[in-house]
């Protein structure tokens, strides 16, 4: 959602350290409340404004913050590992205060990755970064997700949404507004993909046996062109590859235009998403 949404706030609830006007939070099952010692264990909040110290190097900044999580384990290990993940391990001893602001972004999330969390929380992390900090940032997130961990990222880069998540809930105005796979929120306002197919041979005839296959809404052909309008067009374009050629028609070049996470909030809001 954009700024002012109600993100912030709402992950402040789920970390325990706002109290909810109404409602009830669980997480794995267990209730969060402000008090709720053990069920904020679990989790890893990595906030939006920085929280390491500029005096200290990242692996001083680390170490302490071991300590205050009372890791018992081998902690120069733990750091070691945090540091490989956040891809600072060359950096690891220089001072924090002459990192980009991108480096201290990732300082911020080894920190909360230190004590292994079951869910990591994400505060709009990739703010005001540079380029290649942004894309470190988001690589690791991705392999935090496939190594198993729980991740809630929040954002107002819909792109980010649509690379990252599994699920993606809209807010706007302090409401949940759509929530869903990316799939089913472009199906809820009734966005579909385009396949563009170029080739030559009969498309005329590729259209009338394109159009028959189930999932198809429409096809046309111009010149050395097809357009088909489809549901989903990365499951069923292996589908209208060999319908068309079977048809009659020789494709040479294949584009997929996908509705966008931008198109589907525009459409439920009725404004974009940086207004």
């Amino acid at each position: 959602g954009p700024n002012g949404a109600g993100k912030t706030t709402s992950i402040s609830m789920i970390a325990g350290l706002l109290e909810p006007d109404a409602g009830t939070i669980t997480i794995d099952g267990q209730p969060m409340t402000t008090s709720a010692t053990s069920t904020k264990e679990s989790l890893g909040l990595v906030p939006q404004d920085l929280a390491v110290y500029p005096d200290l190097t990242a692996r001083e900044n680390l170490r302490f913050f071991a300590k205050l999580y009372g890791i018992s384990e081998d902690t120069k290990t733990r750091v070691d590992e945090v540091l490989e993940i956040i891809e600072l391990t060359d950096r690891a001893d220089d001072l924090a205060k002459e990192y980009s602001g991108g480096m201290k972004r990732r300082l911020n999330i080894g920190i909360g990755l230190l004590h292994r969390p079951r869910l990591l929380i994400l505060d709009e992390p990739t703010v005001g970064v540079d380029p290649q900090s942004r894309n470190a940032i988001l690589s690791s997130v991705e392999h935090l997700g496939e190594a198993g961990m729980a991740v809630l990222y929040t954002t107002h880069y819909m792109e980010e949404a649509e690379r990252l998540c599994d699920r993606v809930g809209i807010i706007d105005e302090g409401t949940v507004i759509a929530e869903g796979t990316r799939r089913e929120l472009v199906a809820l306002v009734g966005q579909r993909d385009l396949v563009h197919l170029n080739g030559s041979g009969d498309l005329a005839a590729a259209v009338i046996a394109l159009e028959s296959l189930d999932g198809v809404d429409k096809a046309t052909a111009t010149d050395h062109h097809l357009e088909i309008v489809v549901a989903d067009a990365r499951q069923q374009l292996p589908g209208l590859l060999a319908t068309a050629s079977t048809a009659g028609a020789s494709i040479d070049g294949v584009e997929v235009v996908e509705p966008d996470l931008e198109a589907v909030f525009l459409k439920l809001t009725g404004k974009a998403l940086r207004e």
